[in-house]
């Protein structure tokens, strides 16, 4: 080989991956040695500057007077404070300290990260200053008064990219000098994960089960404040838009006499005086009876309790309902209209106002954005069962779609329309629950619907039976007991509107649209058939 060839061919990933273990080598040995300097230095001595810094005692936490000082919160943190004073309050994310008269520690608040520079100097810092940061905890709560200085180089290892000379520091909260799970180990991406076990690193794989079992540690993760901060947005946008559109916000009952949707999925109890009773599986029954008390146009955000043993991705026995019930003028498109319009608005508010959010959750939960259309597209069941068909996946066409079905039916739809979300409607009638307002062309199918992302269901929805003897009927022929919903069918004995609605889970929204794979991510503190707490 040409030696100017030699010398210019690149390194392999292997030799890169030599020379970043070793740098990672000397910057450990470094620190270490910087760490033995800062505790070779005496805290017993008497220190003049002994008031820039120490723990805060209780009494000056306890709200004794009206606070007077004036806050920045770390994600304002920018370049055009340079120069200016601030007081940040964070945890402790990081600490490296240089030398014995130097420390670099980075402080977090909501996810977002800055760092502080302590660098001895006469009548401002001590060296026993620099030795109580070093000695601080992780995850501790400090507060932080410095001056906003913008570094000459870009800072890789925090979001704002300025930095605090601190002139004070207080510790106002201790947290535990060994924790159950590393916040830096929890935020990793599992392509992070596999590269740094390559490189010979003893990164740690934080499992599912020790992430729920520590949430309030797990949620400190910026893709954690990321998916809460979403999911937020949706139920945000869903208040808005239906207000917009003349809904009214109701709340409903979650003790029942009787089983909302039917079966055994129900978390049955005894109530005063030994009556029974059960958590609600849904508010749909009281949400009807809101229409038929006049209010038109109704909607719910609210628990829903459904004891299924189902130990899958997308299951839970307790999540968040998005719930609606509306009249209908003339046919069940009117409800699926404002699914249309909803959740199109809904998509397009998440991608213009969660930019830095969804760019926090696809680091370590890589997804790609979900495709959709303008105007979603509705297929009949017929339509749905034809593809699967043609494709050639046989599905009982008077029966409901299983979960392959439905990934499956996703993928066609999207190889032929370009869209992850979509509606199949006209479901067959067996399937539906007993309230579902059958199809006047063919009893067989009901008005009815389900909505798909990245093929999985996500909502359900039909137009409601609001004539009582015809809902008695279909009570009767689905086993549910007709006398344990009698006030809700006596409701329609009154006069009540033609209606239908729809239900749907947040956290399966959530879930769906970041392309996670197990709910139990989107759900705060998840409840599922092993798991009550914390």
């Amino acid at each position: 080989m040409d030696p100017q060839e030699e010398q210019t061919k690149k390194p392999s990933k292997k030799d890169l991956a030599k020379a970043e273990r070793l740098r990672r080598k000397q910057e450990l040995a470094a620190a270490s040695a910087a760490a033995a300097g800062v505790s070779s230095v005496s805290i017993d001595e008497t220190d003049p500057l002994a008031s820039n810094y120490g723990d805060i005692p209780l009494i000056e936490l306890q709200s004794k007077s009206i606070a007077s000082e004036k806050w920045t919160e770390i994600g304002k943190l920018g370049e055009k404070l340079k120069d200016e004073s601030v007081l940040v309050r964070g945890r402790v994310h990081s600490i490296r300290a240089v030398s014995k008269k130097m420390v670099f520690v980075v402080v977090r608040e909501k996810g977002c990260t800055v760092q502080c520079v302590l660098t001895v100097k006469p009548e401002k810092i001590s060296l026993q200053m620099v030795k109580f940061v070093t000695n601080l905890n992780k995850e501790s709560f400090v507060d932080v008064y410095g001056v906003v200085s913008v570094p000459e180089n870009a800072l890789k290892a925090t979001t704002q990219q300025v930095e605090i000379q601190v002139s004070k520091i207080y510790c106002v909260n201790k947290a535990l000098p060994t924790l159950p799970i590393n916040i830096e180990d929890a935020a990793r991406s599992e392509s992070e994960i596999e590269a740094g076990l390559q490189a010979g690193e003893q990164f740690v794989r934080v499992n599912q089960d020790t992430r729920l079992n520590n949430r309030v540690l797990d949620l400190r993760t910026p893709a954690n404040q990321g998916i809460f901060r979403i999911q937020y947005q949706v139920e945000k946008v869903f208040r808005r838009f239906l207000e917009d559109e003349g809904f009214v916000g109701i709340h409903t009952p979650k003790l029942m006499g009787g089983s909302s949707e039917g079966g055994s999925a129900v978390f049955r109890l005894q109530y005063k005086g030994g009556v029974p009773a059960c958590l609600a599986q849904s508010p749909q029954l009281h949400k009807q009876m809101s229409i038929c008390g006049d209010f038109g146009r109704v909607f719910e955000v609210g628990p829903v309790f459904r004891a299924e043993d189902s130990f899958t991705h997308r299951h839970l026995c307790e999540f968040t309902g998005l719930d609606v019930e509306m009249e209908i003028k003339q046919h069940y498109s009117e409800v699926m209209d404002i699914v249309d319009r909803l959740f199109v608005a809904m998509f397009d508010d998440l991608k213009q106002n969660c930019q830095k959010q969804l760019e926090a959750v696809g680091k370590q939960y890589p997804f790609e954005p979900l495709e959709y259309l303008p105007k979603t597209l509705r297929l009949t069941f017929q339509e749905g069962v034809q593809m699967l068909k043609e494709a050639g996946v046989e599905v009982d066409p008077l029966g409901d779609l299983n979960t392959e079905a439905e990934r499956r039916l996703g993928q066609l739809v999207f190889e032929k329309y370009k869209t992850q979300f979509y509606i199949l409607h006209r479901y067959p009638l067996a399937v539906r629950p007993f309230y579902t307002m059958p199809c006047p062309d063919d009893n067989a199918y009901s008005n009815s619907f389900d909505v798909f992302i990245r093929g999985e269901e996500i909502i359900s929805g039909a137009q409601r039976v609001h004539v009582p003897e015809f809902l008695e009927e279909r009570a009767k022929s689905c086993g549910i007991d007709v006398k344990s919903i009698s006030t809700y069918i006596d409701s329609f004995r009154y006069g009540a509107p033609p209606h239908g609605g729809f239900g749907v889970g947040l956290e399966r929204v959530v879930m769906l649209y970041c392309n996670l794979n197990n709910i139990r991510k989107t759900s705060l503190f998840p409840r599922d058939p092993q798991r009550i707490a914390p």
